[in-house]
């Protein structure tokens, strides 16, 4: 099943970041994860998702992304903190469902 999200990788607790989009985010950070693509995540191994946020259309997942990518690294920092504030790879949990 589809589902627009946004969501933030990283490679480690308080590391390097990375914002993204999909509307298939197990695909994604599987893709992501197994070093598919020849970017700045291959390239940092940024493979960890540790938040993200469901959207009912692209549009307003797109937007998110935009909204992410053009705040602060400490806003990045405090989102993950208050989901996820172990930094732990959601991404086990979410394809054990």
């Amino acid at each position: 099943m589809k589902q627009p999200c946004a969501y933030i990788l990283a490679n480690r607790q308080n590391g390097t970041l990375y914002v993204g989009v999909t509307s298939d985010l197990p695909k994604r950070v599987w893709q992501h994860k197994n070093d598919l693509g020849e970017g700045f995540t291959r390239k940092y191994q940024v493979h960890k998702l540790v938040w993200y946020e469901q959207h009912e259309t692209m549009e307003s997942a797109i937007n998110r992304e935009k909204q992410l990518k053009s705040g602060s690294r400490q806003k990045k920092i405090d989102l993950i903190q208050s989901m996820n504030p172990g930094w732990s790879d959601l991404y086990h949990n979410m394809v054990s469902l």
